[in-house]
């Protein structure tokens, strides 16, 4: 006869290999996942790019060409919850890469810094972005700061508080430059 401390052990292991089963097929889907947005974000900086070129070939402002900018059908991206490792998410900051390549979260917050006075602190910043004000997600936040630093989108100019990398010319904010793109 089978003991019970048996028996919970038999349905410990099999309640352990279904989980790693649903781990590996969470962690092959995040992957494609960050590979459909890699090609997503590329696509979107090359629609972009294309855009500048031909308005600048034909004269045009470049705030008339806003609508070519503007995706056709645009769907809020669905957020992973496993992070693959080895995959970019951030990718590093270069000249003409705008926010939109960002992940939202990251979006977020590199656009309340860029608005912001002065640098910030992670629990400064966490109720700006929608979250609550818990050392969870403080904790979190100061983590992809931390991230948007090493990538060039922030800078860390005391430790805990950060700031722009590459402030707006002219001191204006991202929100400000999308406003009156939008307004002609």
């Amino acid at each position: 006869m089978v003991s019970l401390i048996e028996e919970l052990e038999a349905l410990e292991a099999a309640a352990r290999v279904r989980a790693e089963e649903l781990e590996a097929e969470i962690a092959e889907l995040t992957a494609r996942l960050v590979g459909e947005r890699e090609v997503w974000s590329r696509l979107r900086v090359t629609r972009e790019t294309v855009a500048q070129v031909l308005a600048e070939l034909s004269g045009q402002d470049v705030a008339e060409t806003a609508s070519l900018r503007e995706p056709v059908a645009a769907e809020a991206p669905v957020e992973p919850e496993v992070r693959v490792v080895g995959a970019v998410m951030v990718p590093h900051w270069r000249q003409g890469l705008t926010t939109d390549v960002l992940p939202d979260v990251y979006r977020d917050i590199v656009e309340v810094v860029a608005d912001a006075a002065g640098p910030m602190q992670a629990k400064q910043i966490v109720p700006r972005i929608g979250l609550p004000a818990v050392t969870a997600k403080i904790e979190g936040t100061r983590g992809k700061l931390k991230q948007l630093v090493e990538r060039g989108w922030l800078i860390e100019d005391q430790p805990g508080r950060f700031a722009p990398a590459h402030p707006a010319p002219g001191g204006e904010s991202a929100n400000s430059r999308n406003d009156k793109g939008s307004s002609l």
